[in-house]
């Protein structure tokens, strides 16, 4: 038997002080704000009618309280590969700040000092897919922004630096799953669905 996910979901936790400042944010546990609380808790009439088989969370508060507001609490399972990228001595910083010293910067491209290489984000990336691809049925993950997108890059079986072209803004909503059914065609079904945030 074929076992697959019929589909992946996977949210991005909702807003932070950090994240509506610009600021990177990594392993710092910055909280929800109340928006962020409130469109958490949006998306449980959006989820509730899918049958997942699996719920992961990073273990960072701000993506496990969006679960649990979400609709979740009960059900989850903390997977640290989950947790967003380490910015090392960038984290709380802006791209423009960090651009500043360093014209021209890409975290996908140049990384941070002290913070977590491309190549490792990576791993963690496969090692979800791996996992992820011998779930039978949909699965649900909530994490963080930059961490999806190089799941989404490594889902297609795109290099890790690819993920630098799927924006995923606070409590959007994406799908990933496969093209006519088949595992060797994976694709993006939905994404940076954002619909339930609140304007």
């Amino acid at each position: 038997m074929d076992r697959r996910p019929a589909e992946v979901w996977i949210v991005r936790h909702g807003e932070t002080a950090w994240s509506a400042d610009g600021r990177h944010t990594g392993l710092t546990d910055v909280p929800l704000t109340e928006r962020g609380e409130r469109d958490a808790a949006g998306l449980r009439a959006r989820l509730e009618g899918v049958s997942f088989a699996a719920v992961l969370t990073s273990p960072l508060e701000r993506a496990r309280r969006t679960a649990e507001l979400a609709g979740f609490a009960g059900r989850l399972e903390v997977e640290p590969d989950l947790r967003e990228w380490d910015y090392g001595r960038y984290d709380g910083r802006r791209t423009e700040e960090i651009q500043g010293e360093r014209p021209g910067w890409n975290l996908f491209r140049d990384g941070c000092p002290g913070g977590e290489t491309l190549g490792s984000v990576a791993a963690r990336a496969d090692r979800i897919v791996e996992r992820l691809r011998a779930v039978d049925g949909p699965a649900v993950l909530f994490s963080h922004g930059h961490f999806l997108r190089v799941l989404a890059a490594r889902w297609l079986r795109l290099p890790a630096i690819e993920g630098r072209r799927f924006a995923l803004g606070a409590g959007a909503v994406s799908i990933l799953g496969f093209e006519h059914g088949s595992r060797e065609e994976p694709a993006v079904v939905l994404w940076n669905d954002d619909r339930d945030v609140e304007r």
